[in-house]
């Protein structure tokens, strides 16, 4: 997601001729509300979802509306227990295949199994609800119940009598993958709801950052301690030095209309602390201020209403921007920082301490042999990425979302596709390039993508040869491969009795292979969508913050040339004026003619000093642009890149080794399956 620039926007009196894209940079929630048709400038598809069609099926009818049908019922412990079983990352959705795992326990067919399956999903990411309303159904079909519907479980949940199914959770299987979004950090249980009657929100006792000065209550914050910008570059091997933050949604905070979303900070600093969104916006408003010619990432933006894969977007991108300044070789040493990933409670902190937003030229001076090492070409350099960083940032927006389409296509992610009467187009400033090259018409499938289906429906084996094909079925897109599995389990239930009797040892023999080809195939469909839920969470992040990275360089150019002005000249030609006056006073002698000459002198001198200041503020910026330059994109561009490319090829040769594992045991496995 975030693979598209948000909106144009204006830059207070900038010049169009920059030929900079949208940005912002006084006030990050000016115009971070998305467009009134509601599309999501983030994201490769709209956001929320399009209206589904509208079928003659009750279970279609019913799944576009599930969370009327459990509305606010009491759900039966084993519900969440059972989805915990399936969703360790706590990221409120599973996939079908951990659903049909569930079932499995319940020990139910594997037709009634597929029936419910079919029922309540027709993705291959299983909602909350959905997944609540399929172990409704488990129990309807354990109690004997043949008539099987949605409709049933609305009705139950109506009267606050949802029933509990017999699971046993022991002996679910688990999953083939070791997936963890977070890099393999470790997952937290969810942290209870906090009560926020106290003065302080989070009521925890303070901690103290070692590593950075904190100002006692009633003191100003200042930018930290002085940082030298000297020196060759980063240390060697910074990349494995690097700081992280781990950045978790906690949930909603309080009451009716005054509820808001927390976010969990974790680093190795402090024990972790509460934070919300809005307060990320006061560090970024703070720091902007404090270090306008730093390389600093935007904020994800803020949206009126937002559905959780939004949510989830932005927690994304907010860890992005935390662990990007947390690593810079300056801003991290910054004091308001420090207390942003310590504090337990940072609006307390605030009411207490005053925060000082001066420049960092106001604080630090450039030494002669730093001012040296700035090349004189300095210039002709910063002008060879400013042209640039905009095709560069069309290309990494490009990528991300090419990507991010490989991904869903290898997950095989399903969303109904509406008529083309009702789909909505996104509008032309969600892009910035076409998609002319990579996009097909209604006459030119692209594997899932509306078109002709006839080819890819002509196999049964269409799915077996490409599990993350889409195969489009009455207006759906189906995950083609868990459903196979489930329907060669249904076969090989179905064809259990053979006419000659249960001794029949080629049926026997047949139906315990097609029985394996459903267990190999249930873990290499399992393989393959926790694969494509690591990339999603490590090397499309690592692409999004390559991009990310451009964007900042871009807003660098802008704040450079808004803010890098001043009044040297305009000082230089008073300063003269003034000394001619003062010379012209001093000869005519006039009545108290020295306290006149003392008064100009004086106005001289603060305009001398304030032009000094102007002249060591200009030598700074040059020295922080090239800091920037040399330092900061240079080796995040290439290092970090350099690292993703190898991990994504790393672990696409361990997962392929692995998929060549699955069905050489397959292989084996069906060698002797008898043929007469």
């Amino acid at each position: 997601m975030f693979n598209a620039p948000r909106p144009a926007q204006s830059y207070g009196g900038l010049s169009s001729s920059t030929n900079f894209g949208a940005s912002f940079v006084n006030d990050p929630l000016a115009h971070s509300v998305y467009d009134s048709d509601g599309l999501d400038p983030w994201s490769a598809a709209p956001s929320p979802a399009p209206i589904p069609y509208n079928t003659s099926s009750g279970a279609a009818t019913a799944h576009a509306g599930f969370s009327s049908v459990i509305a606010d019922a009491v759900v039966p412990s084993v519900y969440h227990e059972a989805f915990v079983a399936v969703d360790p990352t706590n990221s409120g959705e599973t996939s079908v295949n951990g659903l049909s795992r569930v079932l499995s326990t319940s020990g139910l067919s594997a037709t009634n199994i597929d029936k419910i399956i079919g029922l309540v999903n027709s993705r291959s990411r299983v909602s909350k609800l959905e997944f609540f309303v399929a172990l409704a159904l488990v129990a309807l079909a354990q109690s004997g119940k043949v008539d099987l519907s949605v409709e049933r479980v609305a009705a139950l949940a109506q009267e606050n009598a949802l029933p509990v199914p017999t699971l046993d959770l022991s002996s679910l299987a688990p999953s083939t993958s070791a997936f963890s979004p977070y890099g393999g950090a470790e997952i937290r249980a969810p942290v209870p709801t906090r009560s926020y009657t106290t003065d302080d929100p989070w009521n925890a006792p303070k901690y103290t950052n070692p590593s950075a000065s904190q100002p006692q209550e009633g003191q100003s914050l200042t930018n930290g301690v002085t940082s030298s910008i000297s020196g060759n570059g980063l240390p060697r091997e910074w990349w494995r030095k690097q700081e992280t933050v781990t950045v978790n949604i906690l949930g909603q905070q309080g009451f009716l209309l005054n509820r808001y979303l927390v976010y969990e900070v974790s680093t190795d600093r402090s024990p972790p602390v509460p934070r919300r969104y809005s307060e990320f916006v006061i560090l970024w408003d703070c720091l902007v201020r404090r270090y306008p010619f730093r390389l600093l990432p935007q904020l994800p933006p803020k949206r009126l209403g937002p559905d959780e894969s939004f949510i989830e977007q932005r927690r994304r991108g907010l860890a992005r921007f935390i662990n990007f300044v947390v690593n810079h070789p300056v801003v991290k040493e910054d004091g308001v920082l420090a207390v942003f990933l310590t504090e337990p409670s940072f609006e307390n902190w605030r009411k207490h301490n005053a925060i000082s937003y001066d420049e960092e030229s106001a604080s630090k001076r450039v030494d002669p042999l730093e001012e040296m090492a700035i090349p004189s070409d300095l210039e002709a350099k910063l002008a060879v990425v400013r042209n640039k960083v905009g095709g560069l940032i069309e290309q990494w927006q490009k990528i991300c979302i090419l990507t991010e389409r490989m991904i869903k296509r290898r997950e095989a992610a399903a969303v109904r596709i509406p008529p083309p009467s009702t789909q909505r187009a996104f509008m032309p400033s969600h892009f910035s390039f076409s998609f002319s090259s990579t996009t097909t018409s209604s006459t030119e499938p692209d594997d899932g993508l509306p078109g002709d289906n006839a080819s890819m429906a002509s196999s049964v084996f269409s799915g077996l040869m490409h599990p993350g094909r889409m195969h489009l079925v009455n207006g759906k897109v189906q995950a083609d491969s868990v459903r196979l599995t489930n329907a060669l389990k249904v076969l090989a239930e179905v064809n259990q009795r053979c006419w000659r009797g249960d001794e029949c040892e080629l049926c026997m023999g047949v139906r315990q292979g097609v029985s394996s080809v459903a267990v190999h195939l249930e873990r290499h469909s399992d393989a393959l969508e926790h694969r494509a839920r690591t990339m999603m969470y490590s090397t499309l992040e690592a692409l999004k913050g390559q991009r990310d990275l451009y964007i900042a360089m871009r807003d660098l150019f802008i704040r450079q040339d808004r803010l890098s002005g001043d009044q040297v000249e305009k000082l230089k030609k008073r300063v003269d004026t003034n000394s001619l006056k003062l010379e012209n006073v001093k000869q005519a002698k006039k009545n108290e003619w020295q306290d006149e000459a003392d008064k100009i002198s004086g106005n001289i001198e603060k305009d001398q000093e304030a032009i000094t200041a102007a002249l060591n503020r200009r030598v700074f910026i040059r020295a922080s642009m090239w800091h920037e330059l040399r330092v900061i994109l240079h080796n995040r561009e290439n290092t970090l890149l350099t690292q993703a490319v190898q991990a994504f090829a790393r672990e696409e040769r361990d997962f392929s080794d692995s998929v060549a594992s699955n069905w050489g045991r397959l292989a084996e496995t069906i060698e002797d399956m008898p043929l007469e």
